[in-house]
């Protein structure tokens, strides 16, 4: 081995350790920070919002901060609005969304579960960031989902993959890095464009009959990138471009669920349809 690739590697061991370990900007402190009213399990969908809305946060994203907005966004507009944990591993507190993606879809099919009896509702609807926005299609696909959720909203979702803006094509150059990937951060390396997981996934189709989809992206996605890799293909899909509706709008990755009230606006047109007014650059307002 060359002597630089002797120092690169345990340089991009630590690196990749490291990203687990460090506070991404927009995190809070999840276990103290108020709910602002939603996770209230007895909230009953009224007639105008029949279904509860799950809320499925990103990789190092948590039940809590990555919904300071939308979360209260929503239940002001009268959802009953929920949210989960998911991916969590030992050791690791706030930063979830971690774990083997697989396994992570089968807490997210618990969790609907938990909701549908607490509400009494017969189909829930989701929203999800990210992993978020993908990992549901896995419990939509292969653990009937389908029978349980009437929409699945992503925002800036790596439905197929993501190639971290060129980054993870340097992981052959780096011994080690990608088995360290796969043995620390299940999550992460599942989401890599060409896993395992992803092939799976996408397989015979991107959608599942019943469900209705949306996606919105911005072409300022830093992380789920190409951003085009987070369109689906099927009968029942929308794929909507933020800068379409608002050429203004500088939304990158985290923004778009933390913060975009542009966006905001598309994931409530996408939950209720039948009431959908056009989204602008005037919808920051709304």
């Amino acid at each position: 081995m060359l002597p630089w690739k002797r120092v690169l590697r345990p340089l991009a061991a630590l690196l990749l350790t490291a990203a687990v370990a460090v506070v991404p900007a927009a995190a809070a402190h999840a276990a103290t920070a108020p709910s602002s009213g939603w996770n209230d399990y007895s909230c009953k969908p009224s007639a105008a919002h029949p279904r509860p809305v799950v809320l499925v946060h990103g990789t190092l994203g948590n039940s809590v901060d990555n919904w300071l907005s939308l979360a209260p966004y929503l239940k002001h507009r009268g959802y009953c609005v929920f949210s989960l944990d998911y991916g969590q591993l030992p050791g690791v507190p706030l930063f979830h969304g971690l774990g083997p993606i697989d396994k992570s879809a089968e807490q997210l099919a618990a969790y609907v579960d938990k909701v549908l009896a607490a509400t009494g509702a017969e189909k829930a609807d989701l929203v999800g960031h990210s992993q978020g926005g993908m990992m549901p299609r896995y419990y939509l696909k292969f653990l009937g989902g389908a029978a349980k959720v009437n929409a699945l909203v992503g925002l800036a979702p790596d439905n197929h993959g993501t190639d971290l803006s060129g980054l993870t094509s340097l992981l052959p150059y780096f011994p080690g890095a990608e088995d360290l990937v796969k043995a620390t951060t299940p999550g992460l390396a599942d989401q890599i464009a060409g896993s395992a997981f992803l092939t799976r996934l996408n397989a015979g189709g991107d959608t599942v009959p019943g469900v209705h989809y949306t996606v919105i992206a911005t072409k300022y996605d830093e992380v789920a990138t190409p951003w085009r890799n987070q369109y689906l293909s099927g009968p029942d899909v929308r794929n909507v471009l933020l800068q379409d509706l608002c050429p203004l709008d500088l939304s990158e990755h985290v923004a778009i669920a933390l913060t975009d009230r542009i966006a905001f606006h598309e994931v409530a047109n996408a939950l209720d349809p039948a009431h959908a007014t056009a989204t602008t650059c005037a919808s920051v307002f709304s």
